[in-house]
């Protein structure tokens, strides 16, 4: 697995092609998470730059105009490269193109196909003995196109430095699962809450929880974050076993349960951090914690700092 894959401290280096009728949804459903990732943490951890493979402005299916920054042979490279291709997507695959998307493969760490980006990867030979997936509609031809390729209808695959993705809303999960990989659960629910329901954790649970029961889960967790439950009575409102309750947070959030309930409790510690002016043992103890010094300890081993510090940060 490369080294861009792990929780990282540095900035990630993205660039993101886009060609003749890319889909809008599929843009801003891979930029807007990384911007809102380095909103929260407050520094940069995704740099992005927009790229053609000529350096002309396209038009997405729209009519939406985008300069690009630059050509994709004059790109900077980086760790990770995404395909923004969505209709006409088989006319792209010329010569030029499929040699410019072998020639960025060296230049890039990881290659991203969304939507139907995946069929010029796949053309360019860059999926050849990996499992990959595509836009649902394509799914059969690709295969057939494809025999070398194991096909999956999933949302997306992440299969070592080669990423497939289906479609527009599987571009937002796919952006969440990345944002949790390197930088850990709390930035990924934080960002679910701001692009899905703002910034506050009261409310409903975000969308990176598939299931009801982990959504309802994390509900009783938000509604619970002064006087913190046991998992015993937070598996039972959600209609499970502690154990199933256990497993269910493992696959759809990459956290136990006690994990993603202290980065709740400590997401709302920031939050009155940084909109209130009270006391840190107040905000300790409206966090479910005992005393101020146990809330700080974790609050500089989740965000790197301690609240003072983001309070004289702002």
């Amino acid at each position: 697995m490369p080294d861009w894959f792990k929780t990282r401290a540095g900035t990630s280096r993205v660039g993101i092609l886009l060609f003749e009728q890319f889909s809008n949804f599929c843009l801003a459903n891979t930029v807007e998470p990384l911007r809102a990732a380095n909103d929260v943490a407050r520094r940069r951890l995704y740099d992005w730059h927009f790229l053609t493979l000529d350096g002309n402005p396209v038009a997405s299916s729209s009519g939406l105009s985008v300069a690009p920054d630059t050509a994709l042979r004059n790109g900077p490279g980086g760790d990770l490269l995404f395909l923004l291709p969505s209709y006409g997507f088989r006319a792209l695959a010329n010569p030029a193109c499929l040699a410019a998307l072998r020639a960025a493969a060296r230049r890039y760490s990881t290659l991203a196909g969304l939507d139907t980006g995946s069929w010029l990867l796949a053309t360019a030979g860059l999926l050849n003995g990996r499992p990959a997936t595509i836009h649902y509609e394509e799914l059969e031809g690709f295969s057939e196109q494809f025999p070398e390729i194991d096909v999956r209808r999933e949302r997306f695959i992440i299969d070592d430095d080669r990423i497939t993705c289906s479609g527009a809303m599987a571009t937002y999960d796919l952006m969440s699962e990345l944002i949790g990989r390197h930088h850990g659960e709390a930035l990924r629910l934080e960002v679910g809450w701001l692009l899905m329901q703002g910034r506050s954790p009261a409310g409903e649970a975000p969308v990176a929880a598939r299931s009801t029961a982990v959504r309802r889960a994390l509900r009783v967790m938000q509604e619970c974050v002064e006087v913190p439950l046991p998992l015993g009575i937070i598996a039972r409102r959600a209609g499970l076993t502690q154990r199933a309750l256990e497993q269910r947070f493992k696959n759809e959030l990459g956290a136990s349960p006690r994990t993603v309930y202290r980065r709740i409790r400590l997401l709302a510690a920031r939050k009155m951090v940084d909109e209130t002016q009270l006391p840190v043992g107040e905000i300790a103890l409206r966090c479910g914690y005992e005393n101020p010094s146990a809330m700080t300890r974790a609050f500089v081993a989740e965000f790197g700092m301690t609240p003072r510090d983001v309070r004289n940060a702002l």
